[in-house]
């Protein structure tokens, strides 16, 4: 039997601590391999085209929609994101482990073509402590900040379609909590099977 990796999608509103998580399980584990989405935003400070985002164009990402190109995209705050399905059967099929960074209409389209996909919501301690995260970056205006805030209400509404739930109370035992989380998924008797398939014959009475 082939392997195929597991698909991680973790979605989290802005200012719960996603890029840190994320980070943290890359470094510490190397099994894991995260998605690089296209975008139509603008590059930030020290993001680099290619390893952050693809950058492109809106007519770019348009005709990328057009021929079907993506599994998942959607509009937010005004810019497309998208993740290219070729990209992810290709790397699912060599039998690696991808972690898609996305919100919960992508996460949505996404489990709807690739039910075995594993859902991962992070929430902030709470509504107090996020606004006060958002407010401390100093980068947004007040207006902005409102809007945001009432953004992260509706993405909440949809954290129970996720499979797991990890509150970014404290960023080391969230970080374990999301190891556990790949390394449990790992150890299903079905993902065993697919990448263990022979080792597991040979010790069958069968094999």
């Amino acid at each position: 039997m082939a392997t195929h990796g597991n698909l991680f999608i973790v979605t989290a509103p802005s200012g719960t601590g996603k890029t840190t998580l994320v980070a943290a399980l890359l470094a510490a584990d190397a099994a894991v391999q995260l998605s690089v989405s296209h975008t139509t935003r603008s590059p930030r400070a020290g993001e680099v085209n290619g390893q952050h985002y693809h950058f492109i164009d809106r007519a770019q990402f348009e005709q990328m929609i057009a021929q079907q190109d993506f599994l998942e995209h959607a509009e937010v705050y005004g810019n497309y994101y998208g993740t290219s399905l070729r990209w992810i059967q290709a790397q699912q099929a060599q039998g690696r482990d991808i972690l898609l960074e996305i919100d919960w209409q992508g996460a949505a389209q996404v489990r709807q073509l690739l039910p075995d996909a594993i859902g991962i919501f992070i929430l902030p301690p709470s509504i107090e402590a996020l606004e006060t995260r958002l407010r401390g970056r100093g980068t947004d205006s007040e207006e902005t900040i409102l809007k945001r805030m009432a953004v992260v209400r509706s993405e909440v509404d949809h954290a129970e379609a996720a499979d797991y739930l990890i509150f970014n109370e404290h960023i080391d035992e969230a970080v374990r909590d999301l190891l556990a989380v790949v390394r449990a998924e790992r150890l299903k008797t079905a993902s065993q099977v697919r990448r263990r398939a022979p080792q597991l014959r040979a010790m069958q009475s069968h094999g």
